[in-house]
């Protein structure tokens, strides 16, 4: 696939390692969705459940143990304060739950998501939904779909790709942030449909060549959005800036700006 060998490891080894850890994670979310759980609220306001402290300890276990030299910026210690010493070039962008409001609301748009991230660039990624039973994972030249059942076993495989955008396009927007801005922006656009998804689903929906853009014109932090990002620059799209720039990674307090995702798409930008 590749030979990225960052801490020794290979392309390969080091993206299976991320997929079992997302895996690990589906499986421990699974179990608290099954059952009953409580709600609290961060100090941002946001929620957050056990699912995702479980979710997130998993992860960070299986990353440190494989890697112990990368730094891990993960949304759960970050809120918490816990923000690494020393990031480097070379990083894992965390976020263990992302979609908690859909999680809370229970229709099933939520995912685990990994990334790791090199000189800005998101280079590795894995994106699992675990009520779907898929795994989406993208290296540089190369997006997968897996399908993984209740058990966290893997079976079929795919390889997935962006499509040509047509004449009439597919758009895909928050679920639970959309914003007059991301309306605004679409109507210059000739927009067949506009799907509502939650998490970083939105990501994988272009990735696997459902969709063709996607924008988004409210706030998200690096971790919402550099696993599913991976995904779609594996399979032959990218995220950019209103200005025209790819969204970089590694920024000041890990905030984003607004963005457009788009799959195949000539002229760039209208």
């Amino acid at each position: 696939m590749n030979d990225i060998s960052p801490n020794g490891l290979d392309g390969d080894a080091l993206l299976r390692v991320m997929e079992e850890a997302a895996i690990a994670a589906g499986l421990a979310i699974m179990e608290i969705y099954a059952g009953g759980f409580d709600v609290l609220l961060k100090d941002d306001c946001s929620p957050v459940t056990q699912a995702d402290k479980a979710a997130e300890a998993i992860i960070l276990a299986a990353l440190r143990k494989a890697t112990p030299d990368i730094s891990i910026v993960a949304e759960e210690e970050m809120s918490e304060g816990r923000a690494p010493a020393h990031l480097g070039d070379c990083f894992y962008l965390v976020d263990p739950l992302d979609g908690t409001r859909e999680f809370i609301g229970r229709n099933g748009d939520f995912t685990v998501n990994i990334a790791l991230i090199d000189r800005g660039v998101p280079i590795f990624g894995v994106v699992y939904a675990p009520v779907r039973g898929l795994l989406f994972s993208g290296a540089p030249g190369e997006a997968r779909e897996v399908a993984v059942d209740a058990k966290g076993s893997r079976g079929a495989s795919r390889l997935i790709a962006v499509r040509d955008c047509p004449a009439q396009m597919i758009a895909v927007a928050s679920r639970s942030h959309r914003t007059s801005a991301t309306d605004d922006y679409l109507t210059g656009f000739d927009i067949a449909e506009c799907v509502s998804v939650g998490s970083s689903l939105k990501f994988c929906l272009l990735a696997r060549g459902e969709a063709d853009i996607y924008p988004r014109f409210g706030p998200t932090m690096e971790w919402d959005t550099a696993a599913g990002d991976a995904v779609l620059r594996a399979a032959g799209g990218g995220t950019w800036t209103p200005e025209g720039r790819l969204l970089a990674y590694g920024k000041p307090h890990f905030k984003n700006s607004f963005f457009i995702a788009r799959g195949k798409w000539s002229p760039v930008f209208s």
